[in-house]
């Protein structure tokens, strides 16, 4: 049985059209920093990764950010008297999160938020880690991925045999709990599988 110390949260670096997401952002940083779970994120101060991280520190929580050195200019990473993580390139940059991330969480996002869920999940699905995943489908925002998840199954892309858990949640208020009780059943050795750093 594990915990939730620190979660990994993936997010665009744009704030997006709907202001729910915007404020689904500023909720979900506002309850780690009450429930004492440490940020691990883009490293960004704009858009939703902005908005999160500033609101954890608003309310007195810990924030790591993890950006490659590419991305300084236009994420503008924060320099705060927390920790920043500058990494040489975009797999170094994953492989940091995943490491120090107990689970990861996908708000609403582009290309770059897709992207790091997916391998998430490619990873679960090939027995490298049973960290809890989750979808927070924040106005349906996710419905096309998901969707295309269940086609994939349906037409024998995702086997049940490699078939992997995820977790998803409409209100930001649910994460968190379904987080905690997926943790649970998780061994910390299951959590700190070895991944090959080539891939990560």
């Amino acid at each position: 049985m594990s915990k939730i110390n620190a979660l990994c949260v993936y997010c665009g670096s744009s704030p997006g059209t709907d202001p729910a997401f915007v404020e689904a952002a500023r909720t979900f940083g506002k309850i780690l920093a009450e429930n004492g779970i440490r940020l691990i994120y883009g490293g960004g101060s704009v858009g939703l990764m902005g908005t999160l991280a500033q609101a954890v520190l608003d309310h007195g929580g810990e924030v790591t950010g993890v950006i490659p050195e590419f991305l300084t200019r236009r994420e503008r990473p924060r320099h705060l008297p927390q920790e920043l993580i500058v990494t040489p390139d975009m797999h170094a940059r994953k492989r940091t999160m995943f490491e120090r991330a107990d689970g990861f969480v996908a708000l609403p996002g582009g290309l770059g938020t897709l992207e790091e869920v997916v391998e998430q999940l490619t990873w679960a699905q090939l027995g490298r880690h049973r960290k809890p995943i989750l979808i927070a489908n924040i106005n349906g925002y996710w419905d096309p991925l998901l969707k295309l998840v269940e086609h994939m199954r349906a037409v024998k892309f995702v086997p049940s045999a490699l078939n992997v858990d995820f977790l998803i949640a409409k209100r930001v208020e649910d994460i968190l709990p379904k987080m905690r009780q997926a943790a649970r059943e998780v061994a910390e050795a299951e959590k700190t599988m070895a991944v090959p750093a080539e891939r990560m």
